[in-house]
């Protein structure tokens, strides 16, 4: 199986790794297949912008490199925006991946989504 260079570098160099304290959502998905777990944290700014976003991965170089690239898409966009991230823009960041890999850049792509969607829910209820 083989990785494009800019694979491996966001493996071997992750951008935004780590856990953000008291963060505004949290994300975690996980494939049963293969293990592979993804937390993806978010913090929130003005108007709705994604000031910050980190990531804890366990999982391979596919997995730990498409949870970066998704970090540094989603940085400083708004919610909307950033809601529009997919996996192919993953992949088509990382130069392509493995087909046997493709689902690693499915997580990324949920675990940004399940963040999003729990900020949404703690906004939602503190609203009340």
């Amino acid at each position: 199986m083989a990785y494009t260079e800019k694979v491996m570098e966001y493996f071997r160099n992750p951008k935004n790794m780590g856990r953000i304290d008291n963060p505004d959502g949290v994300g975690k998905v996980g494939n049963k297949l293969c293990g592979d777990v993804m937390w993806i944290y978010i913090k929130m700014g003005k108007d709705e912008v994604i000031e910050d976003v980190k990531f804890e991965t366990f999982g391979c170089a596919a997995a730990i490199a498409t949870s970066s690239v998704v970090t540094e898409l989603a940085k400083g966009k708004k919610i909307d925006e950033a809601l529009k991230i997919t996996n192919k823009d993953v992949v088509n960041f990382l130069g392509g991946l493995p087909p046997i890999k493709k689902h690693c850049s499915l997580l990324a792509e949920e675990g940004l989504q399940a963040a999003i969607e729990d900020y949404k829910k703690k906004k939602s209820a503190s609203q009340t």
